[in-house]
């Protein structure tokens, strides 16, 4: 997985085609707030798939396990 991002979003790229753009902030230096609610669609061509639950927790877990102390921080809310 990729994970790009900007001030007040983050993108996560499954290198399999699927991509999603969710909503978040900056908490701090190395902290990014990702709002889950906001995990609800996937960017085009696979915009018309629906998102499940297990998709936005697959995410999750493959960011936290990806994550060091040396990498920004991601926190679900």
């Amino acid at each position: 997985m990729k994970i790009t991002g900007g001030r007040n979003y983050v993108v996560f790229d499954l290198e399999n085609g699927y991509v999603m753009k969710a909503s978040g902030e900056i908490a701090g230096p190395r902290d990014f707030v990702v709002f889950k609610d906001s995990m609800n669609q996937w960017e085009p061509p696979h915009e018309y798939e629906l998102v499940m639950d297990f998709d936005r927790e697959r995410i999750i877990q493959e960011v936290a396990r990806m994550t060091t102390p040396k990498t920004a921080q991601l926190k679900f809310v």
